[in-house]
């Protein structure tokens, strides 16, 4: 599985409509969505700031997650960033590998 964070800003109209329902109900909702297609929710936070909402999720694959973004994106109600999450542990075999790399104008 790959962690994925994926931070919303709601639009004026997915705000009216996470204080009619609040925000236990929205965390559901998210929870029941991931755990259909397959992943899990490991954290779910409301927040002050550029965002409203961050949210830690386990997923399959890559596919998955884009359908996620381009669902939520597509309602109108949130606008979705997905980061994709690295383990230390990733970080220490990435910097193992090696890479034939030319900066530009050297």
């Amino acid at each position: 599985m790959t962690k994925y964070l994926f931070t919303g800003t709601y639009s004026v109209d997915g705000a009216k409509g996470l204080v009619k329902d609040g925000g236990t109900k929205r965390r559901a909702v998210i929870e029941k969505m991931v755990g259909e297609l397959g992943g899990t929710v490991e954290a779910f936070y409301f927040a002050f700031g550029e965002h409203d909402v961050f949210v830690i999720v386990d997923l399959p694959d890559n596919e998955t997650a884009a359908a996620i973004a381009l669902t939520v994106a597509a309602s109108g109600s949130v606008g979705i960033d997905t980061t994709v999450l690295l383990t230390p542990e990733e970080i220490d075999a990435s910097g193992k590998k090696s890479v034939n790399y030319k900066p530009p104008g050297s």
